[in-house]
């Protein structure tokens, strides 16, 4: 029995899409989206039609338009604070992605989009491990300020799906592991699994951590005040220097890897320079998190051991980066590399899991007390 799902995954720079027959991969592919083509959008939400038309076209490409879908996967959005797991795509949902109520980012259209797409063939909508899923210790929400607590906003779907991948190779389970996993992407988030649980992130979205092709990541609060004060710039185009044109970007004028890599091969020393602290800020923020895997569960004893650093995403691709950061890292565990992103695998799997019953969706209603 067939059990045809389609797999949306719209990305600050590209849309992955991808059809399954159960867990067999029909086909996968992303198309790439200049930068500049994205930046003529003011939101998420305006780019609508630009992806549509980009997955319609895919799928008659590849030969998969005529095919009757079972259910449609789309990449979670910015929302309330949420479980891990699969959610059924509501009006409310909906509602607070088009409003940006929790944040702005194409991962909004995500839920959207697999709407669009489950009407015509009459089937339902779903989202699985959306970015805001929220596992992180009580200890690990305080900042310094109670007005603005830390939120877990990163690569979720990525990050479970590398790390459980991670467990596999090492012939151990997942609910029985410790990894610091850092998904490199056009953001880059860190964070903590610790025993099947996301103890602690690096807010990828919202200016911390390592800077990325894109975005400038930790800045100093006051210096980003004092460029509001001063005039340099506007709140709205310091905004959008924080999200969209920080990082590789900022520096070297591009938020390809590869490009910048080339420069290097030239001579270029700024693009040494910029490339090294790239991977220098991606290993402070890994160790940085080695505190989170230090908490002894009920049972457990000292010492304590890090089964592994994971790195993934589409910069895993380059040995280069991977083995710079690598020569960062304390070694107090395996480096294991997946470039290879298991995101549109995940997508799918929470699909069929409550096809076949496994599971059951939860419907999102934006009441935090629901979700948490």
């Amino acid at each position: 029995m067939a059990e045809h799902i389609l797999v949306i995954n719209p990305g600050s720079t590209s849309t992955k899409v991808a059809v399954f027959d159960g867990e067999k991969e029909l086909f996968s592919h992303t198309a790439e989206h200049d930068k500049q083509e994205t930046l003529a959008f003011n939101t998420a939400t305006e780019q609508m039609e630009l992806r549509r038309s980009t997955i319609k076209t895919v799928l008659k490409k590849h030969g998969m338009d005529a095919i009757k879908f079972d259910g449609i996967a789309g990449r979670g959005g910015l929302l309330a604070p949420m479980r891990g797991g699969t959610w059924n795509v509501t009006p409310a949902m909906l509602s607070d992605l088009a409003s940006a109520k929790y944040g702005e980012h194409a991962c909004n259209l995500g839920a959207p989009l697999a709407l669009e797409f489950a009407k015509e063939h009459g089937v339902k909508a779903y989202i699985v491990d959306t970015v805001v899923t929220d596992e992180m210790d009580d200890r690990a929400r305080l900042s310094g300020l109670p007005e603005l607590p830390r939120r877990s906003v990163f690569h979720a779907l990525s990050q479970r799906a590398a790390a459980r991948k991670a467990a596999e190779q090492l012939g151990k389970e997942y609910a029985n592991s410790r990894f610091l996993v850092c998904h490199m992407g056009g953001g880059v988030s860190v964070a903590a699994h610790r025993n099947g649980k996301i103890c602690d992130v690096v807010n990828a979205l919202e200016g911390d951590g390592p800077f990325s092709p894109e975005r400038t990541g930790r800045l100093t609060a006051l210096g980003v005040l004092d460029l509001v004060k001063n005039g340099t710039f506007t709140y709205e185009e310091l905004r959008s220097r924080i999200l969209k044109t920080g990082g590789l970007w900022a520096h070297l004028g591009t938020n390809d890897l590869r490009e910048v890599e080339k420069r290097i091969a030239a001579g270029d020393t700024k693009a040494q320079l910029v490339f090294e602290a790239l991977a220098y800020c991606i290993a402070k923020e890994l160790s940085g998190l080695l505190p989170a895997l230090m908490h002894l569960e009920e049972g457990e004893s000292a010492p304590i051991t890090v089964d592994g650093y994971v790195l993934t995403g589409g910069m895993a691709n380059s040995k280069k980066l991977v083995e710079t950061i690598i020569n960062n890292l304390p070694p107090l565990a395996p480096a294991i590399i997946f470039p290879a992103v298991e995101e549109m695998h995940a997508l799918a799997g929470g699909v069929l899991r409550v096809l076949r019953g496994k599971e059951t969706a939860r419907d999102y209603t934006g009441t935090p007390q629901d979700l948490l």
